[in-house]
């Protein structure tokens, strides 16, 4: 019996170690979804797991896109993060029916490997800024007769964006310069890529794979994870080659902190935090001693600065929209039958329409909140301070103020004292000692002309 028992532990143990070691070298990879308009919350949250992904040892991570575009500077950080990725980044477009469309290709063509699902798009890669200006002059009425096959319509290119100022052509010629700095790096269509920017060209998921635009197509994960299984690629810390298949996924959930960010990085969000922190600034400062007015819009006017910030925002709006506010409050203070207060309801309508300087979907301010904040601010400053004005104007009818040019009853006649007479009178309920520069007979009516610590400064009524 014990001679069996040697024989079998070495078997199990054997056994064990292959397990053990076959679980050991499963990788894992990681996976994070890039949806809607690229943006710093979004970004944020994919740069933080390429370092969280890296950390804990995954074999690498993958950017499931689906994008209209975004923000010009979110997309070159997010660039710069994946070209400095020590960990292999795949980017995904997916699912089908989903597209890389302007910062997209960017993100697509700096990652490592490219990937689309079936009935996905790719490209329309001009700024935005300038998309506006990219008619041409002269377009052709119909294609021309070769482009009449499935496959060169789908490749044939809009006619060439041609900027009619010099900052457009500029920033044409540094999109055009970016991307095909990302195509010679990882080997892929530079000719494509100064057509998408320059002529907005747009490529469908099988065009794209031909044109060496992108790697693979991939119907789902699983067969993305078995087509990448065995590519070398470069990274920030050298080669490395994947070992993909029957890896397991993890997914990046957002966090507190990407919904946060996503929050207060909404133009309307942000904007909204502003004025919001006014109101509560002005009732703080019209109700001295709250307390409550003055954090919260505090911690509002913060919050929307940091969010600002974050966003393409143009100071000359910004300062607009503060112009507007100070005539509001002047109309009321110094009244000019309406001139300021027009004026300054004006300036805040197109300083909140110039305050976010960009075209991009998703990171402009809706016409309907800036009419509704623009009612609903100059309503409430000349409720607000015409309220203290009219405050200021009443007579006090409290403290020692208001005992100025009350009467008193003298219950007691002055007598000579030095340069002046003082006696006794009686006023607001109480006995007070008082002082006049004519003498008082006792029964006499007078008035409180100032009060001197507890003695009262009087005088006979004509």
């Amino acid at each position: 019996m014990r001679q069996l028992f040697l024989p079998f532990s070495v078997v199990a143990l054997l056994m064990w170690a292959v397990l053990a070691a076959s679980s050991a070298s499963a990788e894992e990879v990681w996976l994070v979804d890039l949806k809607g308009a690229v943006g710093p919350a979004s970004v944020d949250l994919v740069i933080r797991s390429i370092e969280d992904a890296d950390e804990a040892g995954a074999h690498a991570l993958i950017v499931r896109m689906d994008t209209p575009g975004g923000l010009d500077k979110a997309m070159r950080d997010l660039v710069q993060a994946i070209l400095a990725s020590p960990i292999p980044v795949i980017s995904y477009v997916a699912p089908n029916g989903a597209r890389a469309a302007s910062a997209g290709t960017y993100i697509s063509y700096a990652s490592h490997i490219a990937v689309m699902a079936p009935a996905t798009n790719i490209g329309s890669s001009t700024p935005v800024s300038i998309a506006p200006q990219a008619l041409p002059s002269e377009a052709p009425a119909q294609p021309p007769a070769a482009a009449q096959d499935d496959e060169e319509v789908a490749t044939t290119p809009a006619p060439a964006v041609m900027p009619a100022d010099a900052m457009g052509r500029k920033v044409v010629n540094d999109a055009v310069a970016y991307l095909q700095g990302l195509a010679e790096l990882r080997d892929r269509n530079i000719e494509w890529a100064e057509k998408t920017v320059r002529e907005g060209a747009n490529l469908r998921a099988s065009v794209a794979l031909e044109m060496n635009v992108i790697d693979f197509i991939a119907e789902d994960l699983e067969a993305l994870l078995n087509l990448i299984d065995g590519q070398v690629v470069t990274t920030a810390a050298g080669e490395a080659t994947l070992d993909t298949g029957g890896a397991t996924i993890h997914t990046v959930e957002s966090d507190w902190r990407h919904d946060l960010l996503a929050t207060i990085t909404d133009p309307s969000i942000a904007y909204g935090l502003l004025i919001v922190g006014l109101y509560a600034l002005m009732l703080e400062f019209y109700n001295p001693g709250l307390f409550i007015p003055a954090v919260t819009g505090l911690i509002c006017i913060l919050l929307g600065a940091y969010g600002l910030q974050l966003l393409p925002v143009n100071y000359v709006g910004v300062a607009l929209l503060g112009v507007g506010v100070a005539l509001m409050i002047a109309e009321v203070v110094s009244p000019t039958i309406g001139v300021l207060g027009i004026g300054g309801v004006i300036a805040f309508v197109l300083g909140s329409m110039m305050m976010f300087d960009s075209e991009v979907p998703g990171y402009q301010l809706p016409i309907t909140i800036i009419v509704s904040f623009a009612v609903t601010t100059g309503m409430a400053i000349f409720f607000i301070v015409g309220m203290a004005v009219r405050a200021r104007a009443q007579k006090v009818v409290s403290g020692m103020e208001a005992m100025i040019g009350g009467h008193a009853t003298v219950t007691q006649t002055f007598i000579p004292h030095e340069n002046e007479f003082q006696g006794q009178v009686w006023a607001f309920g109480e006995s007070w000692r008082a002082r006049s520069r004519s003498t008082c007979s006792e029964g006499d009516d007078v008035r409180v002309d100032g009060i001197d610590g507890l003695v009262l400064e009087v005088s006979k009524e004509s």
